[in-house]
């Protein structure tokens, strides 16, 4: 009776085969913020890099957002060799590093913030609000074609047992309290086949709000995975209508921001 209340802990991985496919997650602490090395000390070339100076080499970003959750990792891996892994540092590769396409009143507060020991150039332009257009990450072994399908949202809305399910958060910000950049995926897995959620959500207090959301759907039966790509945009002006509280909320939100930008896949993997 005793062992019933024990609480169940935590897990950092979990896995399951479904049909073809072996679908994984692994989850972990957040990057940490100072080099192995001690306050302001930086790995040099030809050490063996800690691993925030190995993610700092690799992007080049003259900072990192407040929480990495480096070992975070979706994957998904067919049987005949196809490998789909949704990655923070491919995440953030996709960063604008040199422009800056955001300029609002507390960029300036946002750099002065940050300890120059942090950054190459305190100036240096880049996009402070971490906005990126990562997809996932395909292995070679897909063969990717462009689709006049749409996404199948009404057998998506059917009830279904979930035989696996998980969110895992890629990397976040809160903009030096000036709101919030985050990426994320969540994967659920029925009977019928499964379903990927990508998001990136950014929200820059009184000024705009952008979702970039890549969804996968395969269906058991189907030699592909469908996948929608769409980019929503919309000002704070733009949205004076919507109830300040949906702001916080990017399923409520959506609903009252323009699709920008929509594309469709299909991700044949045999």
């Amino acid at each position: 009776m005793e062992d019933e209340l024990v609480p169940r802990l935590p897990v950092d991985q979990e896995e399951i085969d479904f049909h073809d496919w072996h679908i994984a997650y692994f989850k972990s602490h957040i990057l940490k913020s100072i080099c192995a090395k001690g306050q302001d000390a930086h790995c040099k070339e030809g050490d063996d890099y800690c691993e925030l100076c190995t993610y700092q080499n690799a992007l080049e970003l003259p900072h990192l957002p407040d929480m990495v959750f480096h070992k975070n990792k979706l994957c998904l891996q067919h049987r005949d060799g196809a490998t789909l892994e949704f990655l923070p540092m491919d995440a953030l590769r996709l960063v604008e590093n040199g422009k800056q396409p955001l300029q609002v009143a507390c960029a300036q507060e946002w750099k002065e913030s940050r300890p120059e020991s942090l950054m190459e150039e305190k100036f240096k332009p880049f996009d402070w609000t971490f906005t990126t257009d990562y997809q996932g990450t395909p292995n070679e072994k897909f063969r990717i074609e462009k689709s006049d399908q749409h996404l199948n949202k009404f057998k998506l809305m059917q009830r279904e047992k979930i035989l696996f399910y998980h969110d895992l958060t890629l990397f976040e910000d809160e903009l030096h309290d000036n709101g919030i950049s985050s990426s994320s995926v969540k994967i659920r897995v029925m009977p019928s086949g499964f379903f990927i959620l990508l998001r990136h959500f950014l929200r820059v207090d009184n000024v705009l709000l952008k979702i970039h959301d890549t969804r996968f759907h395969y269906e058991v039966g189907n030699d592909f995975i469908f996948k929608e790509y769409t980019k929503r945009a919309a000002t704070y002006e733009e949205l004076k209508n919507v109830p300040p509280a949906y702001f916080t909320i990017p399923n409520e939100i959506e609903q009252h921001m323009p699709i920008n930008e929509k594309l469709a896949y299909n991700l044949y993997f045999k």
